[in-house]
């Protein structure tokens, strides 16, 4: 019997039916906006609950939340331009689908995908949280440091074209993360005696200009539509969408288990589950090279995995008060205005409030599906026939509004209207964004888990063995490794499979 059956009716009444839907609607539309983040989605939205019931409030923090991760692939798919960090990965095969014509048809695996991931992620906070908590709780400096070196491993997966080029793109997005006071240290680095850039470089802003600016660019030099316009609209493709999920399945399941985990890691969120979901299925695939350019398992992989972190980011935050994700941390605050205090013994003493909130976020999982494909089918239309004179001026204002909220500060959006020049002119010589943006992301986080990590095995005088003797760092590495290799072993194997197989021809 599932725990807490007695309270799925409590998250069934009227009112947190309708909270539910709206939430999600709202979210999704505030997600699909360049440069509003989910986590802008909740802090906008979060003082609407102050005067809710603790377990409706979280309902419709929930909803939002989970809205907003999704709506991210609509800019992905029919921009290029990620709607949140969440949806980098969605952009490699998301809108080269809608380039060729194929724009509701990505939006329709997105959504599927991403009710899929939701459940999955639902269900391991239902059932798992506890001890996956725990596994968070066991993940020290040296551990995230290996995790982002596993990550920058994925550079690799990224590189469209030239591997030496997505090093070198990804050793400039290291560079990138290291401009400003460290964070350990509190060095100042590259400033170049500039208070400006004191603070660093704003990831989300610089997302933005490195994803946004460069489309921008592109759409005033090109005379030609966006995007391929069908003569005659298909709909939904609903029943091609469901097909191709369920060929899918597995990679589907897979990338929504790789989103859970990385969801419980405090820091982690959901650009990182994404790509490395995206590596597993391009990894995995029989036709690797279909992937950037157009191959639905990406899309899938990637959104699957995004919206698993929203179960698997609730995890730390409620059992252990730690946030999993940016989201999570208004939330959290949400929950400590609402009177409700996170820790071990939550789902004991308040599993009223908890678990009529699980079963709420299955149900704003579940109503995604239709208020996603219904608000899809609106922006694919829309995007579509809009003029590029009408188009341009609005997505780039939505840029500056996003870049410019993050933290109130003008110099976030000098920052990302150069990191756009640059990225536009790295992309006409052959450089992807995306080995960048993964060096940007990662950087910060090897960087404080190394120097943390190098601090204490000084301290106890053991460096080796703070770095390779625990069981997770040493599950990690050999992860790393593989995700190294595993490339050339497929190709030694590929050639040896050729050369057998002529070799039993020729006889």
């Amino acid at each position: 019997m599932l725990p807490g059956i007695e309270y799925f009716a409590a998250a069934l009444t009227p009112l947190n039916i309708m909270l539910a839907l709206g939430g999600v609607a709202a979210g999704t539309i505030v997600g699909s906006l360049p440069g509003l983040t989910a986590t802008m989605a909740v802090a906008v939205l979060v003082p609407l609950t102050f005067a809710m019931e603790p377990a409706s409030a979280l309902i419709l923090m929930g909803a939002i939340y989970t809205g907003a991760i999704y709506g991210g692939a609509y800019a992905a798919i029919l921009l290029n331009t990620p709607g949140t960090p969440s949806a980098i990965g969605t952009t490699f095969d998301g809108y080269p689908m809608a380039k060729r014509g194929d724009g509701d048809l990505a939006i329709t695996l997105a959504c599927l995908a991403s009710v899929v991931g939701g459940l999955i992620g639902a269900l391991a906070l239902l059932l798992l949280a506890p001890p996956l908590a725990e596994v968070a709780l066991a993940f020290g400096p040296m551990e995230y440091f290996w995790l982002a070196i596993f990550g920058l491993s994925l550079i690799a997966a990224l590189s469209e074209q030239s591997l030496l080029k997505g090093l070198i793109g990804g050793c400039f997005g290291l560079l990138l993360s290291c401009i400003g006071v460290a964070e350990i240290s509190a060095d100042v680095r590259f400033t170049f005696g500039t208070k400006t850039l004191l603070g660093g470089i704003e990831v989300v802003s610089a997302l933005i200009g490195l994803y946004c600016v460069p489309v921008l660019i592109d759409l005033v030099a090109t005379a030609d539509r966006h995007l391929k316009v069908e003569a005659k609209p298909r709909g939904f493709r609903l029943r091609e969408g469901l097909a191709i999920s369920w060929r899918g399945k597995v990679n589907l399941i897979r990338s929504s288990i790789i989103g859970t985990l990385v969801g419980i890691l405090p820091g982690a969120g959901g650009s990182i589950a994404g790509l490395v979901a995206y590596s597993e299925a391009r990894r995995s695939a029989k036709r690797p090279q279909d992937f950037g350019k157009g191959e639905p398992a990406g899309v899938q992989a990637t959104e699957a995995a995004n919206n698993a972190t929203v179960g698997g980011g609730f995890i730390p935050t409620m059992v252990l008060g730690i946030p999993g994700t940016p989201p999570d941390a208004v939330i959290l605050g949400a929950l400590m205005v609402q009177g409700v205090r996170t820790g071990p013994n939550l789902f004991g003493e308040q599993g009223s409030i908890v678990y009529t909130f699980i079963y709420g976020l299955f149900l704003a999982t579940i109503l995604m599906l239709p208020a996603g494909l219904i608000i899809g089918r609106y922006a694919y239309r829309s995007i579509v026939t809009v003029p590029k004179a009408l188009l341009v001026p609005t997505v780039a204002f939505m840029t500056v509004i996003g870049a410019y909220s993050i933290r109130n500060n003008i110099s976030d959006v000098v920052v990302m209207i150069v990191l756009g020049v640059v990225g536009w002119v790295l992309g006409r010589i052959g450089f992807a964004v995306s080995p960048i943006v993964l060096g940007l992301i990662l950087g910060s986080i090897a960087e404080q888990g190394f120097v943390q990590a190098w601090t204490i095995g000084s301290a106890v005088g053991d460096l080796p063995g703070m770095f390779f003797g625990r069981p997770i760092s040493l599950a990690i590495v050999a992860m790393t490794l593989l995700s190294l290799f595993y490339p050339l072993l497929r190709q030694y194997y590929m050639r040896h499979r050729n050369l057998k197989q002529e070799g039993s021809y020729g006889e």
